[in-house]
């Protein structure tokens, strides 16, 4: 168990480092805020010498497609629409348990405002032991943990489309607005380590989901909280570059020293425009420039913006097809402000789709539980956990 009386005497150099962060970070704030002023008019000739030299950076930089100054009100949501949201948790495989397999569990939310209809709260549980099924992965040099994880997002979208489709009502003007909503990024990170036979594996189910949404008109919004990113700072390092043209392979990769355009890193994008927007504004609109973007479909490429929600600074991302149409961008925003204000601070169809996908230890328990009496039903013997996972289980304390 943790020692309080030892951990105590640590605290006090932990919130003195962070003091000295904090000073620190203020600085990098101002310094950000003077760059960005100063860039203002002369945006577009820095966004025209980011596309030229995009082969040379060895960072990654968003274009912005509004006045970095962007700040836009947005409106009250109509009282009339529809929201879908999923969330996923799941069972890790052990060799120490009664068998080895895994489960993915969907947490599916819908509900409706001011329609008389009834929502939908509930999840769909999948269990996977066939050697297919839990092996699959182990021919691309892939873990099975992190193939459970990867086949979790992809029964996320999956679960999302299929609700919003199958209950969708057209778009028109005696029809609801709809809004799609995911937790998280958009952008998966994770398929640029995959090899082509298991990225497809994952991305073109995900692209096929994507598309049945536009089909039917429904907005798709991923909610990324606390964002890392720094794809938006990363556009200030261009007017801060001492060379005629940016060229990090010619002037600064072979150099140990950091170079002169990191003048205000590691400065978060969330940070800086926590400074920039009130409560209940969004930021410019950007479009990332990923490269593993370079994979999805053109519709669905990703855009961005950052939107003042009052409790933080949320990074909000769009598929393209939705962020090209500025009033579908204006009504999904409305709809999402509206669900984090039910939501004191969070979505609230998100927080709701946690909620039904949790899986807690007791009902790993009850899992397992079923699934031991339904071997031993079948004629199984000597079923159970290992020695070492029942013993953790028991406490002599």
């Amino acid at each position: 168990m943790l020692d309080l009386a030892k951990l105590a005497g640590k605290i006090p150099g932990v919130s003195q480092h962070f003091q000295q962060e904090a000073s620190a970070s203020r600085q990098r704030i101002e310094q950000a805020h003077r760059i960005l002023r100063d860039l203002l008019p002369i945006q577009e000739e820095i966004i025209e010498k980011q596309q030229q030299c995009e082969p040379y950076l060895t960072f990654s930089s968003a274009i912005p497609l509004e006045l970095l100054n962007t700040a836009i009100e947005i409106p009250a949501a109509p009282e009339s629409h529809s929201i879908f949201a999923t969330d996923g948790s799941q069972i890790a495989p052990s060799h120490h348990e009664i068998a080895y397999c895994y489960l993915l569990n969907i947490g599916r939310v819908m509900l409706h405002y001011e329609q008389n209809l009834h929502p939908l709260l509930d999840s769909i549980p999948e269990v996977y032991y066939k050697p297919e099924d839990i092996h699959i992965a182990k021919q691309w040099g892939i873990r099975t943990e992190e193939w459970m994880g990867y086949q979790r997002t992809v029964l996320e979208v999956q679960a999302l489309a299929e609700m919003a489709c199958r209950w969708v009502r057209p778009p028109g003007p005696h029809h609801s607005p709809n809004l799609a909503l995911l937790d998280g990024s958009l952008i998966y990170w994770f398929l640029d380590s995959l090899c082509a036979q298991a990225r497809d594996r994952i991305l073109l189910p995900i692209m096929s989901f994507w598309e049945d949404l536009k089909q039917n008109k429904v907005p798709l919004l991923g909610y990324v909280s606390a964002s890392r990113s720094m794809e938006a700072i990363n556009f200030l390092r261009f007017p801060q570059c001492p060379y005629p043209q940016p060229n990090c392979v010619a002037y600064c990769g072979s150099s140990g020293n950091k170079s002169p355009c990191q003048g205000i890193e590691p400065l978060r994008d969330v940070t800086l425009w926590q400074y920039l927007l009130q409560p209940g504004q969004r930021g410019p609109l950007w479009k990332s420039r990923l490269k593993i973007l370079d994979l999805y479909d053109e519709a669905h490429r990703v855009y961005f913006c950052y939107l003042n929600v009052g409790t933080e600074i949320a990074r909000v991302e769009i598929p393209a097809w939705v962020a090209e149409d500025e009033a579908l961008l204006e009504q999904s925003l409305s709809i999402l402000l509206a669900q984090v204000n039910k939501g004191f601070g969070y979505p609230i169809a998100l927080a709701e789709a946690h909620n039904q996908a949790v899986i807690r230890s007791a009902d790993r328990h009850r899992f397992f539980s079923l699934l031991e009496e339904q071997l031993i039903r079948v004629g199984l013997r000597n079923v159970g956990t290992s020695y070492k996972e029942a013993s953790k289980r028991r406490s002599i304390a």
